[in-house]
Parts: C-alpha cells; sequence; structure tokens
C-alpha cells in the first residue's frame, strides 16, 4: 500500500522544506484521492508518527461511511485515526465558509487534545490555481494572489500544505497504484459554488495548467515575503510614536509600501486605545491612501490621518450627537 521511492523522497524534500518537523504530525482525511495520498505519504516518510483525523460535517448520508473507510484504511496501515462529528450552521458566509470554520475550530481543539502542533492538509496545485484565478477575478492585491499559503497560523494551531506543487492527477496515480479506494464529493462539481465554476473553466482550458499557476503562486508568495520584511524597516525607521499620535515619513515611499505602514499604523493606534474589532491589517486603506497622498485629511476606522510629506494619525475625536 505504500507509495513508490520516488514520491516518497519528493514528498519528504517538500515537507521539509516548510521548517522544523514535529515529533508528531496530525493530518486530514476526508477519503478523496487527495487527501488519501496525503496520508499515504506522510504515513511512509514518517512511519508512526502520524495521526490521522477526519471530520465528518454530516452534510450528506455516505459521509458517516466516508469516515468509516477512512478509519479502515488507517487501521491497514498502522495509524490512529480519529472522526470529529460536526454541525454546519447556515450562516451568513455560505455553505462551504460555514463548514470550513467549523472544520478548523474542530481541528483546533483536536491538535490540542492530542498534544500535536501541526495539522497537514492536502492542499495541491489544482486547488491552487483554482484559488489564484478566483482572486485574480475579483481584483486581489499581491497577497491575495499568493493563493493558498503552504504555511497557516489557526490559533494555536499550525496547517501545514506539503502538496501545493504536486497536480491532483499525481496524487490520483499514486493512490490509484496503491489499490486504494477513494471518493469524491459531489459538492465538487456543484455549479454554484465560484470554486466548482473556475475549476469547469481550468478543465476547459488546458493552456491554463494548475502547477505553473501554482509556480506563480509560489513566486507571488516570496515577493510578498520580501515587500513585508522591507516594511518591517521601514516601520523602524520612518515611524515616530508620541503621546496622541503616530508620524510617518512618507517622501518618496512607493505605493505598497505606504500602503503596508498605514494600515500597521491604524491597527496600532486601535489597540493602544482598546478599540473594537480588532484591526487584523487586510481590511482595505485605499481610499485613505489616496487621500493622504493627495495632502488630505480623512478617517479610517476611528482613526483621523492628515497627508503630506509626513502622515499624521491619531485618535478620530467623537462624533457629535444630532
Amino acid at each position: 500500500m505504500l507509495p513508490p521511492p520516488q514520491p516518497v523522497a519528493r514528498f519528504r524534500r517538500d515537507f521539509e522544506a516548510l521548517g522544523p518537523v514535529p515529533d508528531r504530525i496530525g493530518v486530514a482525511v476526508s477519503g478523496g484521492p487527495d487527501s488519501l495520498a496525503l496520508l499515504l505519504l506522510a504515513a511512509a516518510v514518517y512511519p508512526g508518527r502520524i495521526a490521522a483525523v477526519t471530520v465528518d460535517h454530516k452534510l450528506r448520508p455516505e459521509s458517516t461511511l466516508e469516515a468509516l473507510h477512512v478509519e479502515d484504511i488507517c487501521a491497514r496501515i498502522g495509524c490512529p485515526h480519529s472522526i470529529l462529528e460536526v454541525a454546519v450552521p447556515d450562516g451568513p458566509g455560505g455553505l462551504q465558509a460555514e463548514a470550513r470554520a467549523v472544520r478548523y475550530s474542530a481541528l483546533g481543539r483536536w491538535v490540542e487534545a492530542e498534544g500535536l502542533s501541526h495539522v497537514a492538509t492536502a492542499h495541491h496545485a489544482d486547488d491552487q490555481a483554482e484559488t489564484v484565478l478566483m482572486r485574480l477575478q475579483r481584483g486581489s492585491g499581491l497577497s491575495g494572489l499568493q493563493g493558498i499559503r503552504p504555511l497557516r497560523r489557526e490559533g494555536s494551531m499550525l496547517v501545514v500544505r506539503p502538496l501545493l506543487g504536486w497536480t491532483k492527477a499525481e496524487l490520483v496515480h499514486i493512490v490509484s497504484e496503491a489499490a486504494v479506494a477513494f471518493v469524491e464529493d459531489p459538492s465538487n462539481g456543484d455549479r454554484r459554488f465560484d470554486r466548482a465554476e473556475m475549476r469547469r473553466f481550468l478543465s476547459g482550458n488546458p493552456q491554463f495548467q494548475p502547477h505553473r499557476i501554482a509556480r506563480s503562486a509560489s513566486a507571488l508568495g516570496e515577493a510578498d515575503a520580501a515587500i513585508a520584511w522591507a516594511a518591517d524597516r521601514l516601520w523602524e525607521e520612518r515611524c515616530t510614536r508620541r503621546e496622541d499620535e503616530l508620524l510617518i515619513d512618507a517622501s518618496g515611499l512607493p505605493r505598497e509600501l505606504g500602503r503596508r505602514l498605514l494600515s500597521r499604523a491604524i491597527g496600532e493606534l486601535r489597540r493602544r486605545h482598546g478599540l473594537e474589532p480588532p484591526w487584523t491589517g487586510a481590511e482595505d486603506v485605499e481610499g485613505l491612501l489616496s487621500a493622504l497622498e493627495a495632502g488630505d485629511t480623512a478617517t479610517r476606522a476611528g482613526i483621523l490621518a492628515t497627508g503630506g510629506s509626513v502622515w499624521r494619525l491619531r485618535l478620530a475625536p467623537p462624533r457629535r450627537q444630532a
């Protein structure tokens, strides 16, 4: 049932490129070919160090049997396995977003209970290509166009994605060669979901090759990290803290770096004054940035900012009652 040596060696390189490998690794397995390939590869590279988990969202009648199928495969390869049953609320984010939220919440609790720090998921190059094209269609900037990140912190849990350089076809081949039965989630083809529509687009336009789009996403991720590195240094050089305000030397500042310094300044001032909700840094500051570049004064998220060669930011005064 174990994969052949070449993909096993490749997986080891890809996993270890993500950073230090913990003593035990959680692996999320749905029963689809992608996650089963992840399970087989991880078990081959790190025998005795893998703990598998399946989240049963109870959205389809077959989901319980699919979780038990994963349990049977894990028993055959000597890997402990847990099934987490969750209820997906009918929330404002839509079915897939709500399912993702409860899934990661359940995984976080499981990781903590198992004494783990990492959980690996089977996101691959095709997923990455779909994500990049969806965000391109929405007009995302650099951070968005890097797509699915190979490392992501979800609370105290580190989510690792070692398969972003692998195509779905490669993963299906690994599982098929191992003679392991897998399931396909019918929602993958449900045209009500944006991702299914993008999957159909890629299937009908083979000139858009997922592994090449994934490679571009990786390059954009490296560029984003480089800009973040530069922004950290500029923050120390160009930001001056005063008792009630922050000053940013904006002279000759490239727009993207100005955007990042501005967002960081808003976050710091909001935290200083205890404003809720927390500022994540992902919020849109485009209008405020344009106003400051024009030398104007504007307000964003409770912060008053004045432009010019030096930007001045402080807590906005309370609004007058009518």
